[in-house]
């Protein structure tokens, strides 16, 4: 019961910074591509892989604690849904650039994002 409570919490908390950095990126940077999804979607690939080396290699982490954290807020965090709305929408409005820069832009930063975030949290 613990791992639930504690997924749905930090699910809660994972969804309202999605919406609010999503928020401020979208609106300093007013472009046709989606770069408030793009930065949620990266900064969670980074963290996912700093947290999963730390809580893996680093500290003793409780199962539900890292369940929270990996599936509750980082899950509710990153938008794959959005970024396949979007790249849908990109590709009905006949932007097809756009749209492949979306999804290879995405899976190569965010593996890139997530190299890091390893390496950061092998640094530590």
């Amino acid at each position: 019961m613990r791992t639930i409570v504690a997924i749905g919490i930090a699910g809660s908390l994972g969804a309202l910074a999605r919406y609010g950095l999503d928020g401020v990126v979208s609106r300093r940077i007013p472009s046709a591509f989606p770069w408030g999804t793009f930065v949620v979607n990266m900064s969670g690939a980074f963290v996912l892989g700093l947290l999963m080396t730390l809580m893996t290699e680093q500290l003793t982490t409780a199962p539900w604690l890292r369940s929270a954290l990996t599936i509750g807020l980082l899950g509710a965090y990153t938008t794959f849904s959005t970024l396949s709305y979007e790249t849908y929408r990109l590709l009905e409005d006949g932007a097809l650039g756009l749209a492949a820069a979306n999804v290879l832009g995405s899976a190569a930063v965010g593996l890139l994002a997530i190299y890091l975030g390893v390496v950061a949290g092998r640094a530590l």
